[in-house]
């Protein structure tokens, strides 16, 4: 197994609850420099960002990121990704890590492990943690998910899943928007059709587990881990930033 890896970072101006979003401004630096600053501190060879923002470009370019250009008719994160792959001309066997552009708090330590799960069995690999603040596991916005003993993914899910009988249980894992699988991988996952379950639940990875596909989810020991996608995101993340960082 490959143990190298490259990162890329999808990023799109046209987000609907966060306009221009990749170009909002925390403390002075721009959230999509500031996932490309994480994605730096990585172990990954390569870095790129797929855009189809003119803006977005030239912004990335002004901080020293390699950018692919790409189609603004995608549908999805991953789908321009695999075009920016093609672009590339990357190896089938090149492991690529779909880290969002919105993720600047996701963890080194899952942006540097989980290529190292995908393999034969398991041609898809992500991550998710612990989720235990009742608050959080009613947000609709916060996707909780279901596996098996051997980690594999059951189901995901806006609603809380598995429904508690019992009133101690503490078992609910929250899925972390993090991807890593092979070039031939997410070529074939971009010709599948969009599912039922996707449609209704409005997430992607349940069209590959509808196709068959199995998705290996490694669990990590972090309390709390946000993407940036409304506008209290981004006051929280405010927060969490410090203004020098």
């Amino acid at each position: 197994m490959k143990s190298n890896f490259i990162i890329i970072i999808p990023a799109r101006a046209g987000s609907v609850r966060l306009p221009n979003k990749p170009l909002t401004m925390i403390h002075g630096k721009s959230l999509i420099s500031r996932v490309f600053e994480l994605a730096k501190k990585s172990n990954a060879s390569a870095i790129y960002i797929a855009t189809d923002s003119e803006h977005i470009n030239d912004h990335a370019k002004s901080f020293g990121a390699d950018v692919v250009m790409t189609s603004s008719n995608h549908k999805s994160g991953m789908d321009r990704i695999a075009e920016a792959a093609k672009i590339l001309n990357l190896d089938p066997e090149t492991l690529i890590i779909n880290l969002q552009g919105d993720e600047p708090f996701m963890p080194l330590e899952v942006i540097n492990t989980l290529s190292t799960f995908v393999n034969s069995d398991n041609q898809i690999a992500t991550a998710c943690i612990p989720l235990k603040d009742k608050k959080i596991l009613n947000n609709l916005n916060e996707v909780k998910a279901v596996r098996s003993l051997s980690k594999r993914a059951m189901y995901f899910s806006r609603s809380v899943i598995p429904y508690e009988f019992i009133n101690n249980f503490d078992g609910y894992f929250k899925h972390l928007g993090i991807y890593a699988y092979s070039f031939k991988t997410l070529q074939e996952l971009t010709q599948l059709e969009q599912s039922d379950n996707e449609i209704i639940e409005k997430l992607e990875q349940l069209r590959f587990l509808d196709n068959g596909f199995n998705i290996f989810i490694q669990n990590y020991d972090y309390e709390s881990v946000i993407g940036i996608d409304t506008s209290e995101d981004l006051k929280l993340a405010n927060k969490l930033i410090r203004p020098n960082d």
